[in-house]
């Protein structure tokens, strides 16, 4: 089994308390269907920036808004187990990153 990155792109915050509910309720029940699976739920992103080889910095080009990681057994799983993930619902989308480890 390894570790893989969910990244997710998009999406964005129910504008009112109701739809936030429903969302918050959404995100539990699929990373609850997880199970085992999901080692870190991880966490939304907030205000970000870029920076450049010569230490400069503007705006981060990527528009990433959170992430979590799971347990899968390979890349096919991990794909599949990303099916059905509340930011689809708001337009967003899921990339899936193998984590490899490095030992130093």
């Amino acid at each position: 089994m390894s570790k893989y990155v969910y990244v997710y792109k998009g999406g964005g915050m129910a504008s009112t308390e109701e739809e936030q509910k429903a969302a918050m309720a959404a995100w539990g029940a699929w990373m609850g269907g997880l199970g085992d699976a999901l080692l870190d739920m991880g966490n939304p992103f907030g205000a970000s920036a870029g920076v450049k080889s010569d230490g400069s910095n503007g705006a981060a080009g990527s528009a990433l808004t959170g992430y979590s990681i799971v347990e899968a057994a390979s890349l096919e799983d991990a794909v599949a187990k990303s099916r059905g993930c509340p930011v689809f619902a708001a337009g967003g989308s899921v990339d899936v990153y193998e984590a490899i480890e490095v030992t130093m």
